[in-house]
């Protein structure tokens, strides 16, 4: 696995500068145009190294680090796109009213939006939090065993997936029982994407902050970059984020065809 240093990795321009390479492949861009003020569009192209999250090959994706737009899309739509983009700040791409206007044109190419995912990193400090309930550790070997669980459906992929395998979790147990998991998956060898699931009877009880608090400290130490992500409207899970340590990053939407549905 791709190692890269001990816990220098708290630089937080380090950090961001290992996303922009991860975020260049995923887009089919250049490092340097994540610095450009412009909006930027490229060909769709399934690169190595790219993060894997569907089989479809991407007709459109969009990205933003909070500033201009970096676009991958097929060349078919290019020239709207321009057009569309055309004096546009990127960051308001994503708001509905322009969304609107990108979704009428996507369906006549059989497409249609799909999530915006709401992206955060890991900030430099490091704080261990109280547990005052029983954890237990799973490492890749055991979470075989929890698949199929929909209980668990945002903290595990639903099956092994060997483009992004889930790496390890952590349980808060009531006995035997899992009440809370979080879980990461290798999403890339040094982006580990961390999802959380808490049974509804114990939620509110502060269990999900301090499993994802404990999950993304232990993913620094094996010397990968712990991401989170969630949805616009889910605040819940944003305030699990921000109480971790994690600051918001980027955001990124895609497409599936009109018959389909997909999700992280």
């Amino acid at each position: 696995m791709e190692k890269w240093g001990k816990l220098t990795m708290y630089d937080k321009k380090q950090i961001t500068a290992e996303l922009k390479k991860q975020l260049a492949i995923d887009f089919n861009c250049t490092v340097e145009d994540f610095d450009k003020k412009e909006n930027i569009i490229t060909a769709a192209r399934e690169n190595p190294g790219r993060r894997f999250y569907t089989q479809q090959k991407e007709f459109f994706s969009m990205v933003t680090l909070g500033n201009h737009a970096v676009i991958s899309a097929d060349e078919s739509i290019h020239q709207w796109l321009k057009q569309w983009s055309k004096d546009k700040k990127g960051i308001w791409l994503f708001e509905h009213n322009h969304l609107m206007e990108l979704e009428r044109e996507l369906q006549k190419h059989g497409k249609k939006l799909w999530q915006s995912h709401h992206m955060f990193l890991p900030k430099m400090e490091v704080n261990e939090p109280i547990i005052d309930f029983e954890v237990k550790w799973f490492e890749q070997e055991a979470i075989i065993k929890l698949y199929g669980r929909q209980e668990f459906s945002n903290a595990l992929c639903e099956k092994y997936t060997p483009q992004r395998p889930d790496m390890l979790a952590i349980g808060a147990m009531q006995g035997d029982h899992i009440i809370g998991l979080a879980g990461c998956s290798a999403d890339t060898a040094l982006f580990w994407q961390i999802g959380i699931d808490v049974l509804p009877k114990y939620r509110g009880m502060g269990i999900g902050t301090k499993l994802v608090q404990l999950l993304k400290n232990e993913i620094i130490r094996r010397e990968a970059i712990p991401f989170y992500g969630t949805s616009l409207s889910n605040l819940h899970s944003w305030n699990i984020a921000l109480q971790c340590g994690f600051y918001p990053a980027w955001i990124e939407i895609e497409t599936v065809s009109d018959e389909d549905g997909k999700g992280w």
